[in-house]
């Protein structure tokens, strides 16, 4: 008994022996108490997604050592802290509980209620949350209260095994220097380290699309940790928020005319391209048929190639460039200036629609910031009318009656229409086993069956794309309300891994060259305006529109209706006028010359519309 008392309250009688074993003891029940804050936290977020059994999801953390050690480093770190900070082990243990038990609390419900966990990013919407929490019924459920009676145990334990240590001022300032040292390494080190994250991939129970899934799978307090580094977005070169506000404040806002405000439907198209610009597939007729319905109704549209910033994924990349005029953002995380706010100041209501899940990049969510009235996915509408299976392969064709319908439902006393929506159609990857269409064979390209299977199932789906999208523009065609209508692709396809099928082909993705370029990240829009709205705007919709950045695409949109748009935008055509490819990577395009070698003045007109679009993207201005 005299042993147990003087490892928890050592007197001066104690020998230096007996003292480094009771120091041993402190620190050994502090790693404790810093694991079980992390492991708490690891059983609430295994529990926090219904999709996934949390069973499955806890024990998948513990195959991966690495992913456990980070999620319970920190904890343990802040605990350490917090015992040469207060010298009482209490204490110390609240300090690390309360930040890591409340973040996983708050991630865990914010899943359960809206699909989406906690990053750093929403420390700045404290505010807005707090006015959000109030509309939802929390419901303290067993796994909470298992974290709860964790919680409360552990602190009970803190106090019955441990009491008031006593050091020394020197040695407790000493020990807080070295443990803010060793937590800010730990965090510049290990938790930034996009290495290590990569390391940390737990995917065998989720889909790597949705972001809420790819968060879990790894806890909660590491992605946290890791997103930190998100919270301050790096500005342009030379950004002055005075300088980038006086750039904006330049433009005056411009309002559609009241007898112009027609109905806009833009379609984004997945995984949409035009394989004929390979000259390996134009020698192959079936291929050149194919195609020769969407170059006749180009002829009959402003037409041209989008120079996107992405390769057969990330789809929303170009999504979000055409909605916000962007060409290069953060993760949506709150409200954000939009052009589909702008089409809400003008009057009008702004619907989605998208044949696939709503947790697929958190759109449920990000629509929301974006300012859409309404959104209908897979668990909302289109589920009802398709399974997501068959959305794969021919959801086209359910997508344009919807549509249809949005627009035939409308009556005079509604509001003007922009109708947005993504299509799921022709999502990769493609079967390299068999093929329902026949277009290339070995026999008659020289490659592999894989590869000849790999093109035809995307190009069969392609074919309907192309039926069901001149199917659309006839029946706006045969309407006598005036609609333009906007399509575009939004990256090319996948063609196996490490582009296996391109390299086959002989295709060349050398972004270094111009061809490499066009064959890596061009993809067809056309911009179509049916017989009222040509007369209702007095535009002819027809000829080359040029190759553009998706940021550019609701500009162009908005010069051939004759619109002037908002400040923004008109920025947006002064820029596109010197350079009309704002690539994330830097590149541009200068007297129709794509280069990383960009002459000083069209530099710095770069500067000033990145400067701005910065400032735009950082300062959400409300309607109201």
């Amino acid at each position: 008994m005299r042993f147990f008392s003087s490892l928890v309250r050592p007197d001066e009688s104690t020998g230096a022996v007996m003292r480094w074993v009771h120091r041993i003891w402190v620190f050994f029940w502090l790693t404790v108490l810093g694991a079980g804050i992390g492991l708490l936290s690891l059983y609430l977020t295994a529990h926090s997604y219904a999709s996934i059994d949390a069973t499955a999801l806890l024990q998948s953390y513990f195959k991966i050592p690495l992913l456990v050690a980070m999620n319970l480093l920190a904890p343990i770190l802040l605990v350490y802290l917090g015992f040469f900070l207060f010298a009482r082990p209490w204490a110390a243990y609240l300090l690390s509980a309360l930040p890591f038990f409340t973040l996983a609390l708050a991630s865990y419900y914010k899943v359960q209620l809206r699909g989406d966990p906690v990053l750093a990013t929403d420390l700045r919407l404290i505010r807005t949350a707090g006015g959000i929490m109030g509309n939802y019924t929390f419901e303290i459920s067993a796994p909470v209260i298992v974290v709860l009676e964790g919680f409360v145990l552990m602190l009970v334990l803190s106090c019955l095994m441990l009491r008031k240590e006593r050091m020394s001022p020197r040695s407790r300032l000493a020990g807080i220097m070295l443990m803010l040292s060793v937590t800010l390494a730990c965090y510049f080190e290990l938790y930034t380290s996009s290495s290590i994250y990569k390391e940390t991939a737990n995917n065998d129970l989720i889909s790597p699309w949705s972001a809420v899934e790819v968060y879990i799978s790894r806890g909660t307090t590491y992605p946290f940790l890791h997103s930190v580094q998100d919270m301050f977005p790096e500005p342009p070169e030379g950004y002055r928020e005075s300088e980038a506000k006086q750039i904006l404040e330049q433009y005056a806002d411009t309002d559609i005319p009241d007898e112009q405000k027609i109905t806009v439907v833009g379609i984004m198209l997945e995984a949409f391209s035009d394989l004929s610009d390979f000259p390996q597939l134009n020698e192959i007729s079936a291929v050149r048929n194919l195609y020769e319905p969407l170059h006749e109704l180009e002829s009959r549209s402003v037409s041209g190639n989008l120079l996107t910033n992405i390769f057969a994924g990330g789809t929303t990349n170009t999504e979000w460039g055409f909605l916000t005029g962007y060409s290069q953002h953060e993760e949506f995380r709150g409200p954000i200036n939009s052009y589909v706010r702008y089409f809400k100041d003008q009057g009008y209501d702004a619907l989605y629609r998208h044949p696939g899940y709503s947790w697929f990049y958190n759109r449920s969510n990000v629509n929301e910031y974006l300012g859409f009235d309404e959104c209908v996915f897979n668990e909302s509408g289109f589920g009802d009318l398709i399974s997501i299976e068959d959305a794969l392969f021919k959801s086209d064709t359910v997508l344009v009656d919807y549509l249809l319908n949005d627009i035939d439902s409308r009556t005079e006393d509604d509001a003007p229409l922009f109708l947005f929506s993504v299509s799921y159609q022709n999502h990769g990857p493609y079967s390299s086993e068999t093929y329902w269409d026949e277009y290339v064979t070995p026999a008659k390209t020289g490659w592999s069956m894989e590869s000849c299977c790999v093109i035809n199932n995307y190009l069969a789906g392609i074919r309907s794309t192309i039926e069901q999208m001149r199917r659309l523009t006839r029946e706006l065609d045969a309407r006598d309300e005036p609609v333009v209508l906007v399509l575009f692709g939004d990256h090319k396809p996948w063609m196996g891994n490490g582009s296996s099928v391109y390299a086959e082909m002989g295709v060349n993705l050398d972004v270094s060259t111009q061809e490499g370029f066009y064959n890596y990240f061009s993809t067809p829009y056309l911009i179509y305006a049916n017989k009222a709205a040509k007369e209702s705007l007095g535009q002819d919709f027809r000829g080359d529109g040029g190759d553009i950045s998706p940021c550019f695409l609701m500009d162009k949109l908005f010069f051939e209706c004759g619109w002037t748009g908002d400040g923004f935008m008109q920025l947006q055509r002064e820029t596109r006028a010197v350079t009309p490819l704002m690539h994330e990577d830097g590149y541009r395009m200068v007297e129709g010359s794509i280069t990383l070698d960009v002459p000083p003045d069209v530099a710095e007109i770069c500067r000033r519309y990145l400067c701005a679009q910065h400032y735009r993207e950082q300062h959400f201005v409300s309607e109201s």
